[in-house]
């Protein structure tokens, strides 16, 4: 049986077969979506619920306790971490990979509601989800800044428009706010001043409460009208305030004014953020789990310029730091070895084969395989990334064998007086179930890789699938298409050569004069071979158990994430101090392009002395270190600086876990 034969008797058809096959790849190509790595990502949620007032330990006992008693029931559960803080709680959930998302929200909450029962009654609202690992880096940090408004005002902004409207965009799970600066009215009250007249702090905040209400009024009705109470009571200016009556004494009105002042300030003035050297709102930005890097940032991006529009021009957003400038590049330098290696085993055959139509055959075959794995890759929803990208590379070296064992076999027969087309049925014929098994064989090293679970499995199966279809479409080609072009591209061979053959064909006679010299000592020595073999593999077996080992390697992804810690006494003013001098140092590297800094509770922070740095590098070409070289120059000069500590990590692709540490590992 010739599976080849009627390919070989229909050249149109076939041809007409494998356009489609390189047009449905061509076609897949641009639309596969590109990420560092394939899509394995834990679903995970971020659970927060606050309580204003609340110290850290009632916090864990009355907030966190009830509703890790209901998570802990969900089904598919594999990890909870809670951490619980002045007012706040944040418990992070992460599920078994063949749980959906939508389906993991669900089931959280409706825990939450069976928690309520059990949870303070004066909570001011219930507790939140977010579709989002806070383990995981942000995609991408921006950061508002203005030279003229205040700060209070850019804060405004960029929560009520840049924020809502971010969050709004498919792909985005969480955009934090470093630094908020929410306006707010502050009344600062001379205690002195309140206790001469008898009164205290709850005397003020209940008057302020009062008489700062919008409540409804009501409607007026007449015979042939209706009016409607249209005022408010709200106050809005710090003048206001001061003039409110907190309580008579001896017959007269005591004002805040009289114990006090009201001005203009943020809610909370315990909470700074900085863009380099500046003051800023600080905007990171995290994906959902799942979602594509790239394609999630260039959508924020295309929002970016209707975003600009819509705040004052005085406000200026920069950007921080963006994930997807290292992704693109690492594919693009994936995608040129790929072409590369293409190129290079197009090289190599004609070098060996030393005729122009021989090469022809596999530099069509070759790149097709590659090419309509592309159109697979698109159905199965995979992406291009660094690991389908390096299975296509390492495919190459797999898939040439089966067009050149073909073109072999058809070049051995017409040396024997056949025609290209008796040659070509003829090599078919008897190579062809040989092209299948090998195939075969080849596919099933692979099989290990389908078959493992969880998160390396994961990881690995797209690498698995790549390159076991791209086995099977050059397995397709080589008994359609590769058979065909034999019969109608070679002819028999002269016995005239030119002069750059017989240079190569001489050289190639020294190869082997000097294998087969080589072979004939090792066969005389056989003990002595048997010996370096085995001290190989001894060599092998230690080198194995002495080298570093780890789950993936370390990455320079161009962003180095820090965590300050001061004394937990420190106060705000000295926290600031300290932070400043940290951001200084930093950006007197010359490798470091920008750093944004946030610290008080807020943004990924909890407590007043703790503080978050995300430090930008500068492009590879532009630097002469690694991210771990610039962390250790770094830590040095930072050592100087008393009283405040920066831990520093390069960010990673990989996240596993929920936890957010200022360490690589977690136990």
């Amino acid at each position: 049986m010739n599976i080849s034969a009627p390919f070989i008797a229909r050249p149109v058809a076939t041809a007409l077969l494998m356009v489609g096959l390189f047009l449905g790849g061509l076609a897949a190509y641009p639309l596969l979506p590109i990420a560092a790595l394939p899509n394995a990502s834990y679903p995970t949620l971020q659970v927060t619920a606050q309580l204003p007032g609340a110290d850290p330990q009632t916090m864990a006992s009355s907030v966190a306790t009830p509703l890790e008693t209901q998570f802990g029931q969900i089904l598919g559960l594999t990890q909870m971490t809670s951490s619980s803080a002045l007012g706040y709680t944040q418990i992070t959930l992460q599920f078994d990979l063949s749980r959906g998302i939508d389906g993991c929200v669900a089931d959280t909450l409706s825990a939450i509601n069976a928690a309520s029962s059990y949870l303070p009654p004066n909570l001011p609202y219930p507790p939140s989800i977010n579709k989002v690992n806070p383990a995981d880096t942000p995609i991408l940090v921006l950061a508002a800044t203005s030279d003229t408004l205040p700060l209070t005002t850019v804060d405004a902004y960029a929560e009520n428009i840049l924020l809502q409207k971010i969050s709004q965009i498919s792909g985005v799970g969480l955009v934090g706010i470093a630094g908020r600066q929410k306006p707010a009215i502050r009344i600062q009250v001379d205690p002195q001043a309140l206790a001469a007249r008898g009164l205290s702090l709850e005397d003020v905040r209940s008057v302020v409460g009062v008489d700062n209400v919008d409540l409804p009024k009501g409607t007026l009705n007449s015979p042939r009208q209706s009016y409607i109470l249209n005022t408010n009571d709200q106050l809005f200016k710090p003048e206001a305030y001061n003039d409110l009556i907190i309580a008579y004494r001896n017959g007269s009105p005591v004002r805040v004014k009289d114990v006090g002042k009201a001005i203009e300030g943020p809610e909370n003035n315990l909470i700074a953020a900085w863009f380099n050297k500046k003051r800023a709102i600080i905007l990171p930005i995290q994906r959902t789990p799942g979602a594509n890097v790239i394609a999630t940032v260039d959508r924020i991006k295309a929002m970016m310029p209707v975003l600009q529009a819509s705040i004052p021009s005085d406000i200026k957003i920069d950007t921080v730091s963006d994930r997807t400038e290292t992704i693109r590049a690492s594919v693009k330098d994936v995608q040129f070895t790929l072409v590369l290696s293409v190129a290079l085993v197009v090289m190599v055959i004609f070098l060996f084969l030393r005729n122009v139509w021989a090469t022809v055959i596999p530099a069509v075959t070759v790149p097709l395989s590659l090419i309509g794995t592309f159109a697979v890759l698109y159905e199965l929803g995979y992406s291009l990334d660094n690991l389908s990208l390096m299975a296509l590379t390492i495919a190459t070296g797999f898939v040439v064998d089966d067009a050149v064992v073909v073109i072999e076999n058809t070049v051995r027969h017409l040396e024997e007086g056949l025609s290209p087309m008796q040659a070509a049925l003829k090599s078919a014929g008897e190579i062809g179930f040989t092209i299948i098994s090998i195939t075969i064989s080849l596919v099933a090293v692979f099989i290990p890789l389908f078959l493992m679970s969880g998160y390396v499995g994961e990881l690995f199966r797209e690498f698995a699938v790549a390159v076991s279809v791209a086995l099977l479409l050059s397995l397709v080609i080589a008994l359609t298409l590769t058979p065909m072009m034999c019969s109608r591209l070679l002819k028999p061979e002269t016995n005239q050569h030119g002069r750059i053959y017989r240079l190569f064909e001489r050289g190639f006679d020294g190869l082997l004069n000097l294998y087969e010299a080589g072979l004939k000592i090792v066969l005389r020595h056989r003990f002595t071979t048997l010996m370096v073999m085995l001290g190989t593999v001894a060599v092998t077996g230690y080198l194995y158990m002495v080298i570093p080992k780890g789950f993936f390697p370390q990455q320079d992804t161009g962003l180095i994430i820090g965590f300050s810690e001061a004394a937990q006494d420190i106060s705000y003013q000295a926290m600031a101090e300290r932070t400043q001098a940290l951001i200084d140092a930093v950006l007197e590297d010359p490798a470091v392009a920008s750093v944004g800094t946030g610290i008080g509770a807020g943004g990924g922070n909890y407590t007043t002395n703790t503080g978050r740095m995300f430090i930008s590098l500068k492009p590879k070409s532009k630097r002469n270190a690694s991210a771990d070289q610039i962390i250790l120059r770094l830590q040095q000069r930072l050592a100087k600086i008393q009283g405040i500590t920066l831990y520093m990590q390069a960010a990673q692709d990989i996240t596993i876990g929920g936890r957010l540490n200022k360490t690589q590992y977690q136990y």
